[in-house]
């Protein structure tokens, strides 16, 4: 099965390479995919979030592939702990699911089109998290759930 995390904007040096060690390492798990489209502006003095979310929201929809189950990353979401995106990720690979997309927002979040058409909607945290910090955060439980779904011993939590 193939992993895609659709992703707005590019990965600044503080995180940079531990996004990168990650996304490697979810790698060696998943036929790994990431693809960064351009900010909508939202960083400028004089962003207007209606428009940058407009923007954004185009960029991501002309990239989401098809026919994948796409997950929107939203603070609005569902909680989803990582033996269970373990279970949700071993469930479409076992079910032929041929790619799921991860999907995560700019600056002002997720336009109502790219949420409309996720098929789950799933929240790293009840705060609102920078999109490089999600980013990392995803990565690396794609990686914990690629330990859980092997049985090895990166993941320490409860099963």
């Amino acid at each position: 099965m193939k992993i895609t995390v659709l992703v707005v904007g590019r990965a600044g040096s503080l995180l940079k390479d531990a996004i990168l060690e990650y996304e490697t390492r979810a790698g060696r798990y998943w036929k790994f995919n990431v693809i960064e489209v351009a900010s909508g502006g939202a960083g400028s003095a004089k962003a207007h979030p209606e428009r940058a979310i407009a923007v954004e929201e185009a960029l991501l929809l002309a990239r989401l592939p098809e026919p994948a189950q796409i997950v929107a990353l939203t603070r609005t979401g569902r909680g989803m702990g990582s033996t269970d995106l373990a279970s949700y990720l071993q469930d479409h690979a076992l079910h032929s699911t041929p790619e799921v997309c991860f999907v995560i927002g700019g600056a002002f979040g997720l336009g109502a089109g790219v949420l409309d058409r996720a098929h789950k909607r799933w929240s790293l945290s009840e705060a609102t998290l920078p999109h490089e910090l999600a980013r990392l955060v995803l990565a690396e439980q794609l990686y914990r759930a690629g330990t859980i779904v092997r049985n090895e011993p990166y993941h320490k939590g409860p099963s």
